[in-house]
């Protein structure tokens, strides 16, 4: 059953998308700011700031989550294979993924530079204004491929390991590191809480995301890259993805990237010629063909437990 319901929720994805109003997540992300506003007071106190951001994760995480164990224990059959297709659709991004990649990669082939910074702009903190073309497709092809670990694959993974409650409690703890995670005087502490448990969370499906992309692209140069240049990123979860991602498209990613606070010196990500238009659409492919492989895999296994309970009757 819960293949059942990842395939009808990737369906549900595809044909419909995001909502264009009243996301969940968007309303959600108002509740957010008002319980920030409330409870950080004093960012420059570490414990009180700290205490403050898990109180914060608690009040906005806790309700949601019991909410959807209580849905899981009170439905059955066909409403609850609905309520949990249409909660899963919502979590994933899928198709959003490749429209906001697309509208990137789009401009950029037909040379239009700055239509392509205004849209990469939309989806990356980088001073779009700064980006020459490889910065351009390099900004967008990262971010297909840890939104693929964040927004596609970990969902998938948490809503079969836990269901309803796993799958709600990943993407609002994942939305308030997206909010909080910053390392500013504001976040610091206040933040923290939230981004380790968004690590916690995401350590598994960011590394089961990352063999996905390996073994779909250049598998060899891939987990090299994965072995290498992982260690040298500063989260411990986008730097597998990333680096394997790029190694499996086999261009160069990661560097020097411009911020409004000025130049971040990142270390190299993959290896081979720099990233063009062509890198977002293969990135997004990638990220296509891993759900197809995921879904193979589960009927696969799905079928050899069948099997194997039927050969012990």
């Amino acid at each position: 059953m819960p293949v059942i319901v990842c395939v009808a929720a990737v369906i549900l994805d595809g044909l419909l998308g995001e909502p264009r109003k009243w996301h969940p997540l968007v309303g959600f992300g108002r509740m957010v700011v008002r319980v920030e506003h409330w409870l950080n007071r004093h960012p420059d106190r570490p414990a009180r700031a700290m205490a403050s951001g898990l109180l914060g994760v608690a009040i906005l995480c806790v309700p949601f989550a019991v909410l959807a164990f209580s849905a899981e224990v009170w439905l059955d059959g066909w409403l609850l294979l609905v309520v949990q297709a249409v909660v899963l659709s919502l979590a994933l991004s899928l198709r959003g993924l490749a429209e906001h990649g697309q509208a990137v990669s789009g401009p950029l082939a037909d040379g239009e530079l700055d239509a392509a910074r205004e849209q990469v702009g939309r989806i990356v903190s980088r001073d779009a204004a700064a980006l020459d073309n490889p910065g351009v497709a390099a900004a967008a092809s990262e971010s297909m491929l840890e939104n693929g670990a964040d927004a596609v694959f970990a969902s998938l993974f948490w809503f079969l390991v836990a269901g309803l409650p796993g799958v709600v409690l990943h993407r609002l703890v994942n939305t308030l590191d997206a909010m909080w995670g910053y390392r500013s005087a504001r976040y610091l502490y206040f933040g923290r809480f939230a981004a380790r448990l968004d690590d916690v969370l995401n350590w598994i499906p960011a590394r089961l995301t990352a063999l996905t992309y390996a073994l779909l692209g250049n598998t060899r140069l891939a987990l090299r890259c994965w072995r290498r240049q992982a260690p040298t990123w500063d989260s411990p979860n986008a730097g597998p993805v990333m680096a394997s991602g790029a190694g499996a498209l086999a261009v160069t990613l990661g560097g020097p990237a411009p911020y409004s606070s000025g130049i971040r010196h990142r270390p190299t990500l993959g290896s081979g010629p720099a990233p063009g238009a062509g890198t977002i659409n293969a990135a997004i492919r990638l990220v296509q063909r891993g759900v197809v492989l995921w879904f193979v895999a589960l009927v696969a296994g799905w079928l050899m437990i069948w099997l194997i309970a039927e050969g012990l009757q």
